[in-house]
């Protein structure tokens, strides 16, 4: 039996890994859901208080803990960390000389 394990190094972003459209937006996206659902579960709201505070209903909320993003803009995405209670704060920087293209990434304060 032959038991070669085939192992590719990792991009550091899954979605560009995937072939996934936008790679560095569906990262940043699920970042940030990531971070909504932290909160919300920090916070022991049900998803039904939730979808109240954040003015969509359940299963919406339940699409974005679950990471399903389709129908979540990375704005609206932002509107609901403001609804949260949590500032965005978006910086533009020049890219290091040593990478080769700009990316687009979620840090947190």
């Amino acid at each position: 039996m032959n038991d070669d394990i085939k192992v590719e190094k990792s991009s550091g972003n899954v979605f560009a890994d995937l072939g996934v459209a936008n790679p560095e937006e569906a990262l940043a996206k699920a970042e940030l859901a990531r971070r909504i659902s932290q909160i919300i579960s920090k916070r022991h709201m049900s998803q039904k208080e939730a979808a109240t505070l954040l003015g969509i209903d359940q299963p919406k909320v339940s699409a974005l803990m679950r990471g399903r993003l389709s129908g979540f803009s990375t704005e609206r995405l932002f509107k609901f960390l403001n609804d949260l209670g949590r500032d965005v704060e978006i910086v533009v920087k020049p890219k290091p000389r040593s990478r080769h293209r700009a990316k687009i990434s979620v840090v947190a304060a």
